[in-house]
């Protein structure tokens, strides 16, 4: 009942915590993001933080009048490759509305905008782009929590069936806790899979087509699930007759005939030494490696499909989350072992003798435990100021004070087993710590779906549509703008491109903008503008010494005798 209630308040813990909807962030694009281009490309390029992997049919480019205009996606890498048809209307915005899968599994989307010759209203952003289904949202970590708390119910009660049970205590009640923890781990690793394809789409858990399954267990993140999967069911077959109780052997010591020899004064030879036993890999040695080398690669199915795997050091971080992981379900698996089936009804003499040895193996698992994450957090985090300032930082200072009020309830425990020896008083205080250590399995779960400290900070210096756009129109022009970034200071970079007023490029004599501040009054600054190739665009700087209104002038000479000015506002700084 114990351990039911255990699985119930992991799963709750997590249940309003929603998937992070980013991991890899978007820093480039060509175009680049809010710019204005002279002629329609035949094709634009994404490129991302970390490796991504296309979502099928929902990476697009959608022309200015609603027009989808791209090929199939070349993904390679950091950087995606989209092909583009000359669209039938190929001035205004555009928009390119993309959702892949990035290397820790998880999705991302999003749009970028760029135009060619006048801007145009932005189309509306395709369905893609929004977050996961609520379903979704609800059953990632969910699922993430129940896999977590499987491996503690394997863990845990294998350890102590292998090396510490008593012998005159029932085995079944562990085995059936072991064969709880495969199933929760297997029912956690189907929902993984069949979430995944959910995650990039954006529609509910229950919409999972078979194309959608087929091209998700194909995948990297599918196979390494396939393979979680297989081990468990090896697993299954291998752990119940290896933890069963052993048979008694009856050792029989073996004669060595001494041969007599006929006659006087014949000397008595002796013995021959009995010849050393050579090591033998029995059946039951076999298949105790056997289950560790299976164990070792299933707890490695979890860092893969996650953070760990999408990281300058792989190795490194995917090593600290195996020793994570197992140091983990020692730890807690082994104190709901104790909790459920030993402390009650197991002698005092017994006791004496399990509980010392079990306190030194929690000593050495937490030991492990704190080491590992000290390594996967220095690398995750990116830098110290990223504990405070990220969602990652804070939850992890979180789970850090949770850990301290463990340790401290598991020194009072080591404490009280080296006075008594006996497992009084130390119900309440293992209790303590199953508690806590559940709120550090479901905030475990939160945080492997919340952006690390490196990638939040990847986020922060990730590419945006900052700036300024806008056509005006005279009688002898229209002329198209863009200032970016419009921030305070000196660097304000205005392009613009001329055309006649039926739409075809015109070459300007002479280009001129000025800057005025409003409020308060100040005199305009005026600005030469160089022209550029082709002959319809120029590129200049804008200066915004105090945030305001500033009022923008264009002047601009179209031949000997022809000039005119156009203006508009624009606000910086508020």
């Amino acid at each position: 009942m114990l351990a039911v209630l255990f699985v119930l308040l992991t799963s709750v813990l997590v249940l309003p915590a929603s998937p992070a909807s980013a991991h890899a962030a978007t820093v480039g694009s060509t175009p680049a993001p809010g710019s204005v281009i002279g002629a329609s490309p035949s094709e634009v390029t994404v490129t991302f933080s970390e490796p991504v992997t296309p979502v099928e049919g929902r990476v697009q480019v959608i022309a200015p009048d609603g027009e989808r205009i791209s090929g199939k996606v070349q993904g390679g890498g950091t950087v995606l490759r989209i092909p583009l048809r000359k669209a039938s209307k190929p001035l205004g915005t555009y928009l390119i509305s993309f959702r892949v899968i990035s290397a820790d599994s998880h999705p991302v989307g999003g749009a970028i905008t760029f135009s060619v010759g006048a801007p145009s209203a932005r189309p509306e952003e395709p369905a893609a782009t929004t977050g996961p289904h609520p379903s979704v949202a609800v059953a990632v970590p969910l699922l993430k929590t129940i896999g977590y708390a499987g491996v503690t119910l394997i863990v845990g009660p294998a350890l102590f069936l292998a090396f510490l049970w008593p012998p005159r205590r029932s085995r079944g009640g562990a085995l059936r806790m072991i064969r709880i923890g495969l199933a929760l781990t297997a029912a956690a690793t189907l929902g993984a899979l069949g979430s995944q394809a959910q995650q990039g789409s954006g529609a509910p858990l229950w919409t999972l087509t078979a194309d959608e399954f087929l091209e998700v267990v194909t995948s990297q993140y599918g196979l390494l699930l396939l393979g979680r999967l297989a081990i468990l069911g090896a697993l299954a077959v291998l752990l119940p007759p290896l933890l069963r109780r052993p048979p008694r052997t009856v050792s029989v010591p073996l004669t060595v005939p001494v041969p007599v020899l006929v006659g006087a004064g014949a000397p008595v030879p002796r013995p021959a030494p009995a010849p050393k036993p050579q090591p033998q890999l029995t059946p039951r040695k076999a298949r105790a490696w056997a289950v560790l080398g299976l164990g070792a690669a299933g707890l490695a199915t979890w860092p893969m499909t996650g953070h760990a795997i999408a990281v300058p050091l792989p190795a490194v971080t995917v090593t600290a989350g195996v020793v994570h992981m197992a140091a983990m379900a020692t730890w807690i698996g082994g104190l709901v072992t104790l909790t459920v089936f030993l402390l009650r009804g197991t002698h005092e003499r017994m006791l004496g003798v399990v509980l010392p040895v079990w306190s030194r193996w929690a000593a050495l698992a937490v030991i492990w435990l704190v080491m590992a994450g000290v390594v996967q957090s220095v690398i995750q985090l990116g830098s110290v100021p990223a504990l405070w300032r990220t969602d990652y930082g804070r939850l992890l200072l979180v789970k850090v004070g949770v850990l301290a009020v463990v340790l401290v309830a598991a020194a009072g425990a080591r404490r009280m087993v080296n006075r008594a020896r006996n497992g009084r008083g130390l119900r309440r205080t293992v209790l303590v710590e199953v508690v806590a250590s559940v709120l550090i399995l479901g905030l475990s779960s939160v945080l492997v779906q919340v952006d690390p400290g490196r990638s939040a900070a990847a986020n922060e210096k990730a590419v945006g549509g900052k700036g300024v756009s806008e056509t005006l129109t005279s009688d002898l022009y229209t002329v198209q703008f863009n200032i970016y970034p419009v921030e305070l200071g000196e660097w304000n970079t205005v392009h613009a491109f001329l055309y006649r007023p039926d739409g075809a490029p015109l070459q300007a004599e002479e280009w001129q903008v000025s800057a005025r501040l409003l409020d308060p009054p100040l005199e305009a600054v005026k600005q030469p503008m160089a022209g550029l190739l082709p002959g319809n665009q120029a590129l200049g700087s804008l200066t915004f010494p105090l945030a305001g209104t500033y009022e923008l002038v264009f002047t601009i000479r179209v031949s000997e005798i022809d000039r005119a000015s156009v203006k508009t506002t624009v606000t910086v700084g508020r």
